[in-house]
């Protein structure tokens, strides 16, 4: 993990003084969890959680809003500040600041989203395929959530059939026993191969 990070945190900025890293996939796949433990590695960088930029009235339909609350301002090099979504109490809170730090990492599903992507330094997508993805997550949120489940799986797949995320990839993420293994992705550019094979867990691992 942390030579990934330190990979990621040497790419030039992307976004005003910013590399902005996108962590995309079904819902389910294991998104928050791995962008946690990235941010960590390095060194505490700041997570944008597109659950607080959703909302019931609009699953994927924020694109406005995350533009004009946090991306023209980290392009200016400006504190972003976004208003997060109380998914149960379908309001939105009080601003929170997004600093433009080195790197920012965006988690959720349609991060890598057509109109995203010209501000992303580096595009990764968690390999899981959707069945087993969307089951993890209906397991993970019980019965009281199926009747959001069975909309939500549907919107998404109406998502990624308009504007998926894999095909521009340039990382595949895929969690192992021991961790994770990093691969090159679709749109890989000409050093990710060297990311083949590296994995985040005990000695010998990464």
């Amino acid at each position: 993990m942390h030579d990934l990070a330190a990979r990621l945190h040497g790419l030039p900025p992307s976004l005003g003084p910013v590399r902005l890293i996108a962590v995309d996939g079904h819902a389910g796949s294991g998104k928050s969890t791995f962008a946690g433990r990235l941010a960590r590695a390095l060194g505490g960088a700041p997570v944008l959680h597109l659950d607080d930029i959703a909302s019931h009235e609009q699953l994927f339909a924020w694109t406005g809003r995350l533009m004009t609350q946090v991306i023209e301002p980290l392009a200016r090099g400006e504190d972003a500040h976004y208003t997060p979504y109380d998914w149960r109490a379908r309001a939105f809170g009080d601003p929170l600041a997004l600093p433009p730090a080195p790197v920012v990492l965006v988690e959720g599903v349609g991060a890598g989203r057509r109109a995203l992507r010209p501000y992303l330094a580096r595009l990764l997508w968690m390999e899981l395929p959707p069945e087993e993805s969307w089951g993890r997550g209906r397991r993970r949120d019980g019965a009281e959530q199926r009747a959001f489940w069975d909309g939500w799986v549907a919107a998404e797949r109406a998502h990624f059939a308009a504007d998926p995320s894999r095909p521009h990839a340039d990382l595949l993420v895929l969690q192992r026993q021991e961790g994770y293994e990093v691969l090159p992705g679709p749109a890989a550019t000409p050093d990710a191969g060297q990311y083949v094979t590296q994995r985040d867990g005990p000695s010998p691992m990464w």
